[in-house]
């Protein structure tokens, strides 16, 4: 055993010398690694031995299946709000041993929160002897102690910046021992339990370190910090250096910087500022330079991200030491209500991006996998994102700057369901310390131009949030400063410069859907940008193919357990059909949301949570991206960027539901928010119907559009009562000369339908009298609507799951969307997609529907609400059948012959008549008279129930260990 170790020393010796390069010694690969479950390391001294296990560094515990199996008593870190699932006696299968099946997030491969270990000897190399040396550890999780051979060297603890210790006076030639203790609980300083730095929710609580590992090894006077703030208007940049002296001499020298652009057709390059400096020994100076730039001087934002490098030398009788910066010259501000960027208005449209890595565990520290993500992000007509209560590795920030997109990173913390703030608690000095590390680590890259202190917190909030946005203000003028991000409940922070929260978002889809109506009063009481926080949060159902990607750290053990529970309610057949038609709806309520928004003017921008689907609380399925970053199949990012862009046309619409005596009328609008004005833009449209063929057309004038909201651009008016059957049309508007179009379907009924002699029996209630028609061979149509019974605990509306019914135990709706027969001949005079769209909005919304569980398991109904995955449920809106002799259709709508102001219900029921008096009225299930009663007489034998009243966290087991009283 002895022979193995040491011959793991040399090789671990022979590593890092062959790593050695240009001063610096790479400490990636192998380690020695032990867990310290009992915490006992520090007191006997495991800095003082070899360590028994071996680990990779880069990465994580996990990552390499270092801790514990997950149980039913795994102690997470995150709150479980929906806890029925360990009661639910359905779901007792998935809380077996070998078959655990957690609903609320990804399932690690390992979980470990404690003490570890990890230990290397490097050989130090004889030219290092009196130098200074700096060990790097990039995005360590989270809290480090460091030993050099039996010396303690210190302690950091930081979830957004590299933890660097200066091992100068630690470190002699020759093989040295590196000990490093890595703590991953939530203790004094406690951040949040859901926070998207710590949380399983997101990224998890891992332990490890999964960035840049090195020694780095400089002169003993050394350039320690660049920080440079560009000043636009009067083309220079003002550069503060601090250099350090940790010598025993004074020191003179030259310091010397110039910039040059790198990533422009065009090269720009300022002149070398030189000035003479001094430092006195063992002690820092702070210089400040002011570098000009020419005519040629390259300005960066989202549709040109010009970038500099700054080259800062200093000098003694030859370079001893020079860094070199990215960064952009840029001035991103405010003016009034409007963000402005080199002093042109600019619109925000964001994601949040919640720390989503399912193959890691942790995020991305490469700016090749950032550049991925971000030039998906921009593909979709987004130019901005927030990091919630996270902010991102350097690689990121390298990223977005090349890419051209505005960050919101925040302080790593949702000082809420536990810490306060304002209240004295660590969290309030830690939130500086870190944001401190953020500015200092980042704040030269262009695309960091806001910060927040984190995400609704809870405590004293409105002074402690002042007086953070006054530090920053005070300290440092290169991006513009919120309290937190909030929702529309929590209180106003007067001193923001701009304001991220909830409350003036969302659709209106109780009263009749319109693209007329605006934001405008919710945002008027707002004098600085308003940017809407966290909109959509719609849910589309649960994308199985996906579980074949969890091929890393995570297993999608929520999606395995929803398809298994779809297929024990006898539908997993359906599962591709009930993605596609949620997620047609889901996009088209971000459409017409995020229209609503840039058709308001003065409307700061909005941050959607999310284009992806967020992993955790209960498995948020929001995104029209799976977690990955990957389109699921039902929109892409061409038809996506149609209706989110830097250039939108608009078109208020006040319903989209006619009849042919009526006139379709809408205003054109446009949503600028580009580089320069549009010169001489031409608007045309045309509207045709499905074959796609033209029924009308024109244009407007010339106009040039400075950057709004809603700007008007003309009138059109089209009489309808050519249309002689009942059609779907489509508006479509296009900014000539540009790839700039969007488009908008709308339905066009008879006013009157011929009545044809029927032998139907029309019922409202399942009555004796349709028994006996039924008997007969007759036929029957039951307008159940109000009388279910076996389903009524279910709540439909036309707008889908709201985040995810487990997070907000089953607060309704629960439904996404209806997947729809639509080439069933009951459909012939009612055209439709497979998918709810707007024309079933007063067919749909509020509707009760039938829950079929005892119906045979292969029935398919007409019309298929499709339940929360939760409950998977089968259910029905309209559904055919045989029984007895006859046949019937029953719907939980209300559409028949007395149903007034509701053309699409009236035409609905037109087309099932007409259907219900052809031939090809032949449903293909039998059912027994008294299993369709029973809809309306029993309830259901599966409902939902919390099973407790209390908080999860006070559960056993335990869902969080670490919350603060």
């Amino acid at each position: 055993m002895k022979k193995y170790i040491y011959a793991c020393l040399l090789l671990a010796s022979f590593f890092a010398l062959s790593s050695f390069k240009k001063d610096e010694i790479n400490l990636e690969g192998d380690w020695h690694f032990e867990i310290d479950r009992q915490d006992v390391g520090v007191t006997e001294k495991w800095y003082n031995r070899n360590l028994a296990d071996n680990i990779k560094l880069p990465g994580s515990m996990a990552q390499f299946l270092k801790g514990d199996d997950i149980t039913l008593k795994t102690k997470w870190t995150g709150s479980i709000y929906d806890s029925s699932f360990y009661f639910v006696p359905r779901l007792k299968k998935f809380r077996q041993p070998g078959n655990i099946h957690i609903p609320f997030w990804l399932t690690p491969a390992k979980h470990y929160v404690g003490v570890a270990w990890y230990q290397k000897e490097v050989n130090i190399p004889a030219n290092w002897k009196g130098k200074s040396i700096l060990l790097h550890l990039e995005r360590a999780h989270i809290e480090t102690r460091v030993w050099i051979n039996n010396k303690e060297v210190g302690l950091q603890n930081s979830l957004v910046a590299p933890h660097v210790y200066d091992l100068s006076t630690f470190l002699t030639p020759g093989k040295q021992r590196i000990s490093i203790r890595i703590d991953n609980r939530i203790k004094e300083i406690n951040v949040g339990p859901d926070s998207h730095s710590v949380t399983d929710h997101t990224q998890g609580n891992w332990n490890g370190i999964i960035g840049k590992i090195a020694l780095e090894s400089s002169s003993p006077v050394y350039i320690n910090d660049v920080q440079i703030y560009p000043d636009v208007k009067n083309r220079k940049a003002r550069v503060k250096i601090t250099i350090n002296n940790t010598s025993k001499k004074d020191f003179e020298g030259k310091l010397s910087i110039v910039a040059k652009s790198f990533n422009s057709p065009k090269i720009d390059q300022t002149k070398e500022i030189t000035e003479k400096t001094t430092v006195t020994k063992q002690t820092e100076n702070t210089i400040e330079l002011e570098l000009p730039f020419g005519k040629g001087m390259q300005t960066w934002d989202e549709f040109d991200p010009a970038l500099y490098h700054l080259e800062a030398k200093l000098t003694d009788k030859e370079i001893i030491s020079e860094k070199e910066i990215q960064f952009g010259m840029r001035e991103f501000r405010i003016e009034g209500n409007r963000f402005m960027i080199n002093d042109i208005p600019v619109v925000l449209r964001g994601t949040v991006h919640n720390c989503e890595f399912p193959l890691t565990g942790y995020p991305a520290t490469t700016v090749e996998a950032w550049e991925i993500i971000f030039q998906k992000i921009k593909s979709f007509g987004l130019n901005h994102v927030r990091f919630h209560s996270w902010c991102p590795p350097e690689a990121a920030f390298i990223a977005a700057d090349k890419i051209g997109l505005y960050l919101q990173p925040e302080g790593p913390s949702w000082p809420n369901h536990g810490p306060k703030i304002g209240l004295g608690q660590p969290v309030d000095k830690f939130i500086y310390d870190e944001t401190q590390r953020m500015t200092k680590e980042y704040g030269n890259y262009a695309s960091f131009t806001m910060l927040s202190a984190g995400n609704e917190p809870a405590g004293n909030q409105v002074k402690y949030l002042n007086e953070f946005v006054n530090f920053w203000k005070e300290k440092d003028n290169r991006r513009v400063y919120t309290g937190m991000s909030v929702g529309g409940s929590w209180p106003i922070v007067p001193n923001a410069e701009y304001q991220v929260r909830g409350g003036v978002r969302g659709l209106k889809w109780e009263k009749i859907p319109e693209t007329e109506s605006d934001f405008s009063e919710g945002i008027a009481k707002f004098k600085v940008p308003f940017v809407a926080h966290e909109i959509g949060q719609y849910c589309v159902f649960p994308n199985f193919d996906e579980i074949k990607k969890y091929t890393g750290v995570y297993r999608a053990k929520n999606f395995e357990m929803f398809r298994e529970d779809l297929s024990d309610h006898h539908m997993e057949d359906q599962a591709a059909a009930f993605l596609n038609a949620s997620g047609k709806l889901q996009v088209l309520c971000y459409k017409n949301e995020i229209e609503k928004m840039l058709r308001t003017p003065n409307y700061g921008g909005f941050q959607m949570l999310g284009l992806q689907d967020f992993p955790g609380q209960g498995t948020a399925l929001v995104g029209v991206l799976d977690a990955f970053f990957e389109e699921k199949g039902y929109v892409t990012a061409k038809e996506y960027s149609r209706f989110c862009n830097e250039t939108v046309p608009l078109a208020e619409i006040p319903k989209f539901v006619y009849t042919n005596n009526e006139t379709f009328k809408a205003e054109i609008a446009l949503f600028h928010s580009g580089k320069t004005p549009l010169q001489n833009a031409v608007l045309s449209w045309t509207i045709k119907n499905e074959k796609g063929n033209l029924m009308a057309s024109g244009s407007f004038e010339p106009k040039t559009f400075e950057n709004g909201n809603g700007l008007f651009a003309g009138n059109i008016s089209f009489a309808l009562s050519e249309i002689k059957e009942a059609s779907k049309l489509n508006l479509e508007v296009k900014v000539n000369a540009t790839t700039f179009a969007n488009d908008w379907n709308f339905w066009v009924y008879p006013e009157k339908n011929p009545v044809a002699a029927s032998s139907i029996y029309y019922t409202t209630v399942l009555d004796d009298k349709a028994k006996e028609v039924l008997n007969k061979g007759g036929k029957v149509f039951l307008n159940a609507a109000g009388k279910v019974v076996k389903g009524k605990e279910v709540e439909m509306h036309f707008l889908p799951v709201f985040w995810n019914t487990s997070w907000f135990k089953m607060r309704p709706p629960h439904i996404t969307g209806m997947l729809i027969q639509e080439k069933s001949p009951a459909f012939a005079d009612f055209p439709t997609s497979f998918h709810s769209d707007l024309q079933w909005w007063d067919i749909q919304n509020r509707s009760q529907v039938m829950n079929l569980e005892d119906f045979p398991v292969d029935f398919r109904p007409l019309i298929q609400p499709i339940d929360t995955w939760f409950m998977n449920r089968r259910l029905a809106l309209v559904f055919e059948a045989q029984v007895g002799n006859g046949k019937i259709i029953v719907s939980s709508a209300d559409i028949g012959p007395d149903v007034q102001n509701k053309p699409s219900s009236k035409q609905l029921f037109y087309s099932l008549q007409k259907y219900m008096n052809s031939n090809k009225f032949n449903p293909k299930n039998k059912l027994d008279f008294e299993l369709i009663k029973d809809i309306f007489v029993s309830p259901s034998r599966e409902v939902f129930n919390t099973y407790t009243k209390d908080s999860p966290d006070e559960l056993k087991p335990n869902s969080n260990q670490n919350k603060m009283k």
